[in-house]
Order: structure tokens, then C-alpha cells, then sequence
């Protein structure tokens, strides 16, 4: 499936400033312009526009035109929502066998979680995420019924689902996440093959759309061996929480403004 048209402009414009084709200080092309480039109408366009200011690569605006002030390509967000997408970007391989994936009534956690009355369907998914074939992470989702039931015309082990319910139009825009550590209990011990009650590193995150609607949340469990979290703060800089395997680089994933790890 395409990607919406304001998302091809807007990554077409980021190619162009990335590549110095639109050096900084240099000028937009007009609305004018890219409605003809493109064929579309200016909604798009100024969709596209607006993504780029949020991303810190345009300035301008009330009147006038805009220009480029950065060429510092920010890391997607969805590279911490998304395990498959962090490996990709680390030239490894990565790999999911899905184990269960049924609706159910909300239970009392999902309730506090999403929001939901006691009773009311979700669909929880038990994925073992693999990175170049080696377990590494147990991970426990539940998603709103209405977001949950598109899984179940998905292969859940042919990639990531997150990419996948972003392409059906569901607003991943926020997360917030909670890292502690956790026990592994007797699921975890046996699909990553480690001790029961050996420690794991926890991440509890909540998912919500731009608006502040909840979409799921998830308890994944990591092998702390093979994958390590860090966060680094700056106060010249947004904190940026990134996530690494022991052997591999650090992938920085974007914490939108005003939002915590």
C-alpha cells in the first residue's frame, strides 16, 4: 500500500534537504510549485509543510515562505514503538514467531490501562521477538478492539505489526514508557531460555494517538545481556532514550516534546 500523499512529499523533501540538494537557508519550493510537481491539491502540501517545521528542518510561516534550517534527519519516533524497525536499522535481521493472539474480555489491568469498562473486547498478542534468529524479547500486547481486530487479517510473524496498523490508518503518535526490571516467570524462562527468576529488563509502554486516545499497552521483557537501554539528557537537547544490544551501536529513538521515557 502507498504511503498518504503528504507523507511522500514530506519524504521527498527531507531526501532533498538531507542530500544539500535545498542547502540550509535556502527557500521551499513554493505551494505553488509542489502542487504542480506533484499533481495534488495544497492539503497535502501543507501537511507535508507542517511535519517538516514539527521536525525542526523548515522554519518560516505567517506570510512567509519557508526555509530550510536543519539538515539533521530526526530518528522516527517509531523506532522505539517498533522492535523490527530498530533492527533493520542496525543491518540485522529481525525475527517474531507468534504464540497467541485472541480477543478477550478487558481484564481489571486493561481497564486502568486503556480506559476501558470491565468486560469490554480487546485482543492480546504473545510474541517471541528474535534478533538475527537469537531470542531476546518477550512481548505481552493488548490492544482496543477496534485496533486489535485488524490483526487478525495480518501474519503477525511476517513483520512489524506497528508498521502494519500504521499503514491501516491507526494514530501511533504518543508513547510513554516505564523501565524497571522483572522476574522471569515461567513463559519468559522458557522462550528465552534463562532461569525462572532470572532478571529481566521490563518495558511497560501505553500507546495513544496524537489526541490522547489510548491504543494498547504492552509488558516487554528483554534478555539484559543482549539488550541495554540508555537514556541521555542534555539541556540544549530533548531526552533521547535508545535502545541497544550488547555487540551492536546505539540507535537514538525520538521523544517527541513534552513526552518522558
Amino acid at each position: 500500500m502507498d504511503a498518504p500523499l503528504h507523507e511522500r512529499v514530506a519524504a521527498d523533501l527531507r531526501r532533498r534537504i538531507s542530500s544539500g540538494e535545498l542547502p540550509v537557508g535556502s527557500a521551499i519550493p513554493s505551494e505553488a510549485h509542489l502542487c504542480e510537481q506533484w499533481g495534488i491539491s495544497r492539503g497535502p502540501i501543507r501537511q507535508a509543510l507542517t511535519t517538516l517545521r514539527a521536525e525542526g528542518l523548515i522554519g518560516g510561516g505567517r506570510g512567509k515562505p519557508p526555509v530550510v534550517r536543519s539538515q539533521s534527519l530526526p530518528q522516527p519516533f517509531e523506532t522505539f514503538l517498533s522492535f523490527s524497525r530498530w533492527v533493520e536499522l542496525m543491518g540485522r535481521t529481525p525475527g517474531q514467531r507468534t504464540l497467541e493472539i485472541a480477543r478477550r474480555p478487558a481484564s481489571p489491568q486493561a481497564c486502568d490501562a486503556l480506559g476501558l469498562e470491565e468486560g469490554e473486547p480487546v485482543v492480546q498478542m504473545l510474541r517471541l521477538r528474535l534478533l538475527d534468529e537469537v531470542p531476546v524479547m518477550v512481548e505481552r500486547t493488548t490492544f482496543v478492539w477496534p485496533v486489535g481486530r485488524l490483526l487478525f487479517d495480518f501474519d503477525c510473524d511476517s513483520g512489524s505489526v506497528f508498521a502494519y496498523l500504521t499503514r491501516c490508518g491507526v494514530d501511533l503518535r504518543r508513547a510513554r514508557h516505564v523501565i524497571d526490571a522483572a522476574g522471569a516467570d515461567e513463559t519468559d524462562a522458557e522462550l528465552l531460555g534463562v532461569a525462572r527468576g532470572a532478571p529481566l529488563l521490563r518495558e511497560r509502554r501505553h500507546t495513544s494517538s496524537a489526541g490522547g486516545e489510548p491504543v494498547e499497552f504492552s509488558d516487554d521483557r528483554y534478555r539484559p545481556d543482549l539488550v541495554s537501554f540508555t537514556v541521555d539528557n542534555s539541556q540544549q537537547a530533548h531526552p533521547a532514550l535508545v535502545r541497544t544490544p550488547s555487540s551492536g551501536g546505539l540507535v537514538p529513538a525520538r521523544i517527541p516534546q513534552g513526552e518522558t521515557p
